[in-house]
């Protein structure tokens, strides 16, 4: 489901609890009305996520991948997901999918050959977008950290990340024109 549809149906389900309640809007203009729904909305949203954002924290509490001891550059998973979350270290991208039982991708910092975000207008509101990293991994070639707060931030941490582990490894970048 995406983001679009989830703030639909909860946006429903505001006017609906509004028309249950039998308060009398008819002094608020439409205009305002419909204003405050999608706030209210938009605030729900958020305020989920950050209640899932706590509960994934107390599973996962930890500022070292433990594996292979690499520094924690930045933890995260998509806006209101709790199937799946994205590790960035100072060597890769580990990204984790599954509730019951887990499938685990790596994605090595030095295979990486572009990195992109975007944002819909939606995306935009709530502070979400996805981060698309194209790269030399044989498994996959292209991955997407879907609906991950702060994109900006995400994208420049992990093209620091991405250069320091360039240079680390002794690769340099070439142009051919």
């Amino acid at each position: 489901m995406t983001i679009d549809n989830i703030r639909a149906q909860i946006i429903a389900s505001v006017w609906q609890a509004i028309a249950q309640s039998k308060v009398d809007l008819s002094s608020v203009p439409e205009d305002q009305q419909e204003a405050m729904v999608k706030k209210i909305a938009d605030s729900v949203m958020v305020t989920m996520d950050d209640l899932l954002d706590e509960e994934v924290e107390q599973i996962q509490p930890d500022s070292i991948d433990d594996e292979y001891a690499e520094p924690i550059l930045w933890k995260g998973r998509p806006f209101l997901s709790i199937v799946e979350d994205y590790l960035l270290t100072d060597e890769r991208i580990k990204i984790s999918t599954g509730f019951l039982s887990r499938h685990v991708e790596n994605f090595e910092l030095i295979r990486v050959q572009d990195i992109d975000y975007k944002q819909g207008i939606t995306e935009r509101m709530l502070g979400l977008g996805d981060v698309t990293i194209h790269g030399h991994d044989p498994s996959d070639p292209k991955i997407v950290l879907r609906n991950v707060r702060h994109p900006e931030e995400v994208y420049e941490t992990l093209r620091r990340a991405w250069l320091e582990a360039r240079k680390r490894h002794g690769l340099q970048f070439r142009e051919f024109m």
